[in-house]
């Protein structure tokens, strides 16, 4: 934000003064919710879970055909994580007070994050230095939190992909690298409030918000304009 941390600070506060609060991510309690952004929403059609590994359903767009593809990928190879955190958190205790054991966890969440984390330890410019990663998973063994954040997988009763019924505003940015790029069809669907849908970035992921922090708050920016 324009003016450095003080300004930041001082939209907050005024939005909290306010009553009103756009969040991306979690929500504050005390606050009226008016707008959300995210960059994976729970957008994917009922018909489509109950295709996924049965074949590609006829009819889809070329976007929904790769959204389709990308899902398949995940629920087949790279759904374990968070399966094993669901279903049984305190067995990773075990990785806990290994910095190793820490870092093998964290850097195998999925597929595309691990090219990419990859690339930016051969040098490559990916948003993410190496410092940066090792900073995080240092943070998490040091205050002794990388299982206990787990628990959000076994203590979560809501399917993380299917729509929930949001009725405020929605802003979604859409990054190349998340584990599935929601075509704009499916999000309409999903969001009947929405006001701003970019699937036209260059780069970023999951983890968007943490490895390209630029862009991402672009596109906060931009989502959340309409609002002011």
């Amino acid at each position: 934000m324009a003016g450095g941390p003080n300004a930041a600070t001082s939209a907050l506060q005024g939005a909290v003064k306010s009553g009103n609060l756009a969040s991306t991510g979690r929500s504050s309690g005390g606050c009226r919710l008016i707008a959300i952004h995210t960059n994976m929403p729970s957008a994917v059609p009922a018909e489509i879970f109950a295709a996924l590994g049965k074949g590609k359903p006829a009819g889809l767009s070329a976007e929904e055909g790769r959204a389709y593809d990308r899902l398949t990928l995940f629920f087949t190879h790279g759904l374990s994580y968070a399966q094993q955190m669901a279903n049984h958190p305190q067995t990773l205790y075990g990785i806990a007070d290994s910095p190793i054991g820490l870092a093998a966890w964290f850097l195998d969440h999925d597929l595309l994050s691990y090219q990419m984390i990859a690339r930016a330890f051969d040098g490559q410019r990916e948003g993410l230095t190496r410092d940066d990663v090792l900073d995080n998973i240092t943070l998490a063994w040091l205050t002794n939190t990388g299982i206990s954040s787990a628990r959000l997988y076994r203590e979560n009763k809501l399917a993380f992909f299917a729509p929930m019924g949001v009725k405020i505003p929605v802003a979604i940015s859409a990054f190349p690298d998340e584990l599935y790029q929601a075509p704009r069809s499916w999000v309409e669907k999903a969001y009947p409030k929405l006001v701003y849908y970019n699937n036209k970035l260059d780069k970023g992921g999951h983890f968007a918000a943490f490895e390209q922090p630029v862009a991402f708050t672009a596109e906060l920016r931009a989502g959340f304009r309409t609002l002011r």
